[in-house]
């Protein structure tokens, strides 16, 4: 039998701290505020999923939810709310509420929020992903245009998001998510 991984309360949020089940609320989960980037929930808590990654993003108009690039491993996202830019291959498309986007392994690709921004749930393999050979932050005009790209391919995260600064991290702020359906009671 699985256990329940425990939820632990920090100044940030919830977090789960073991192996094991768990539920939580993107509300009470710990999130970070990323200069030029959004707000990221940090809903595997405290250690990553091995197999699976997972997380919501939430996009002010003009952010991108990374910098242009491609991994070894495919991601899928779904838009839940707003509206967003998908720049894949070079090419652009626009997005708005329920759009899902598959990315395969190798597809070059980045989510920028338009309008007045966007929610997307990201979910992307761990198999090939982490690691020295996880993918490459790409050189790609179309990215350039929306800031969301980098100048000089790249391997290393630290190298494509230096001109951003460090992320923080914070508590959920009301407003970020849309209420999209009431928490059923035990």
């Amino acid at each position: 039998m699985v256990p329940e991984a425990p939820l632990e309360p920090t100044e940030h949020g919830l977090a789960a701290t073991g192996d094991g089940w768990f539920i939580v609320n993107a509300r009470e989960a710990g999130w970070w505020q990323r200069p030029g980037r959004g707000f990221f929930c940090e809903l595997e808590g405290k250690q990553d999923f091995p197999q699976l990654g997972v997380n919501i993003q939430v996009l002010g108009a003009g952010e991108p939810m990374s910098m242009y690039h491609y991994e070894n491993d495919q991601e899928d996202f779904l838009v839940v709310a707003g509206e967003a830019l998908l720049i894949a291959e070079g090419e652009e498309r626009a997005l708005g509420a329920w759009d899902f986007v598959h990315c395969p392994a190798g597809m070059n690709h980045n989510i920028v929020g338009a309008g007045s921004g966007c929610v997307v749930i990201a979910v992307g393999a761990r198999d090939r992903s982490v690691g020295p050979d996880w993918g490459a932050y790409t050189v790609d005009e179309t990215a350039l245009r929306h800031h969301a790209g980098v100048e000089q391919e790249t391997t290393e995260p630290p190298e494509a998001y230096a001109h951003l600064g460090e992320g923080k991290r914070t508590r959920y702020r009301e407003g970020l998510l849309p209420e999209l359906g009431s928490r059923p009671s035990a």
